[in-house]
């Protein structure tokens, strides 16, 4: 897989985890990765990793969106727009490898994907004030 591709299962895969407890978490993870088409093992380790990552950090992403976030706290933002929000963070702060400008332009571009019409500008916003 591309690392656009990647990006794109392990927001697909933050997503589901809005909507589980956290002890339901490893089903999915597992369902997950039976559903998915294009796996090789090396990314589904990198995918699987990374999410962990992400979810052990959540607590503090949330932090930093919500005090630059004006009048938008995570509990107010949409589910896509948050989760592509907290990747990109992820990415900023605390993957050295990933340049700043590459997690905003990504997380912009599942934004149109994935997103409303206004999810685009709505995470790029958001993100510039963070970077």
């Amino acid at each position: 897989m591309s690392r656009r591709e990647i990006r794109e299962q392990i927001f697909k895969l933050l997503f589901r985890a809005e909507f589980y407890e956290e002890a339901e978490l490893p089903e999915q993870l597992q369902l997950f990765f039976e559903e998915l088409d294009k796996k090789e093992e090396k990314d589904t380790a990198y995918i699987q990793e990374k999410f962990e990552q992400i979810l052990s950090h959540m607590s503090e992403i949330d932090k930093m969106v919500n005090e630059i976030a004006q009048g938008w706290k995570t509990t107010r933002m949409g589910k896509v727009d948050l989760t592509l929000i907290r990747l990109a963070v992820y990415e900023m702060k605390f993957e050295e490898e990933v340049p700043t400008g590459v997690a905003i332009n990504e997380a912009v571009e599942l934004a149109k994907s994935y997103g409303t019409d206004d999810s685009a500008s709505f995470v790029n916003g958001i993100l510039a004030k963070l970077a």
